[in-house]
């Protein structure tokens, strides 16, 4: 890959009051051009990744990022949408106009979440399920990935204490991230039983087993290698791979997530390199039973036993592979469109040295995976810093 991130900006995700989607967008967009010590003349094209599918009113919003300064009119500008995967999709988008020939690219995702009403948030993201099976599902998306787990438990056996491991991990790591939702460490206990404050949502999936609603934003800046290595710092792609899967969960053995074992595989295959050699992986934990079947499709243990990788500590933040050091979705919050280049930018901070708290030391080389529906659009970026 020839692409390089040069620069990047972060929102606080959560509930936020007083911004709306154009402040979330303008705010990021500028604050990486400035770390990435460019202008808005410089940049060569835009891509904005913004799922909506009802959160905004105001769709057509590629040009909202032009309102970050008016020397961005004119500029080529392209809302990209990929479900849950949008962030990442837009990111894919960018690296093809580097390639292309843009010298300067800025990639913005951002979702504005929490002003629309809960019945209709559930409405809004089932829409990233294949609705003539599963448009009447209890719970929304929720329910989708209840009936995931509900499905695994009875393959493989109750997992609820990985699950409930695993939401504890990323909660914990997240109390040392000063852009995530939550910054609470539950506890183990608290993430096992049910009570009033954790009740059961769908199947065997509790609250502390769902990702958050989110309002949030980053932003990244592209280049090419050759400019990135005259720059501040240049945190390089060694891979980035996309896998797009049937959306009927009807035609693949949904246990499997067949396309993020795809997009790793040729993924490292591209990259050169082993599981072994990652420093850190984020991966798309918009459900704990989610991340537990990454841990299979990735390759890190046979099926059905990716329940020992969090209960032994192998994925816990000072591991042998740390896995969302960020807190992940479900600490971080999961702005629809924001996902994916929150990821890049987290991991590109890991990778420079500027991640602070969550600093997983000596940071090498970083693996990305965010996926749209259920394990239907798939990317995997690995990441290795130049400069």
């Amino acid at each position: 890959m020839t692409a390089c991130i040069v620069g990047w900006a972060h929102s606080r995700f959560g509930k936020l009051e007083g911004e709306t989607l154009e402040s979330l967008i303008t705010k990021v967009a500028a604050e990486a051009m400035e770390h990435a010590g460019i202008g808005p003349e410089d940049v060569g094209e835009i891509v904005l990744g913004h799922f909506n599918a009802g959160f905004s009113a105001q769709d057509f919003t590629a040009s909202l990022v032009l309102q970050t300064d008016d020397r961005l009119r004119f500029k080529p500008a392209t809302r990209v949408e990929n479900a849950c995967a949008t962030g990442s999709a837009a990111v894919r988008q960018g690296i093809r106009a580097v390639d292309s020939g843009a010298r300067f690219v800025l990639v913005v995702g951002a979702e504005q979440m929490t002003t629309t009403p809960g019945p209709e948030i559930g409405a809004n993201l089932l829409k990233a399920s294949y609705l003539p099976e599963d448009g009447d599902t209890p719970a929304g998306f929720a329910g989708v990935f209840g009936k995931i787990a509900h499905a695994y438990f009875q393959r493989y056996g109750d997992q609820s204490d990985a699950l409930a491991a695993i939401a504890a991990k990323n909660h914990k790591n997240g109390v040392d991230n000063p852009y995530a939702q939550m910054r609470k460490d539950l506890g183990y206990d608290f993430c096992r039983q049910e009570s009033e404050k954790n009740p059961f949502v769908a199947g065997p999936l509790k609250r502390t087993d769902c990702s958050l609603v989110s309002d949030g934003a980053a932003a990244l800046v592209l280049t090419d290698a050759t400019t990135a290595l005259s720059m501040r710092r240049a945190i390089a792609f060694r891979a980035n791979e996309h896998v797009q899967d049937f959306l009927p969960m009807s035609k693949r053995d949904i246990l499997l997530f067949e396309g993020c074992e795809q997009a790793w595989a040729q993924a490292l295959k591209t990259a050169g390199v082993t599981l072994d050699d990652l420093s850190f992986v984020e991966t798309h934990d918009c459900f704990t039973i989610a991340e537990l079947i990454e841990y299979e499709a990735m390759g890190l243990a046979k099926r059905g036993e990716g329940a020992k990788l969090v209960l032994e500590g192998y994925t816990a933040k000072d591991g042998k592979l740390p896995v969302n050091p960020s807190g992940g979705l479900k600490a971080k919050g999961h702005p629809i469109g924001a996902t994916g280049v929150s990821m890049h930018v987290l991991t590109s901070m890991q990778l420079a040295g500027e991640a602070g708290g969550i600093q997983v030391p000596n940071a090498r080389l970083g693996g990305i995976f965010n996926m749209g529906g259920a394990a239907v659009a798939n990317y995997v970026s690995i990441l290795d810093r130049i400069r």
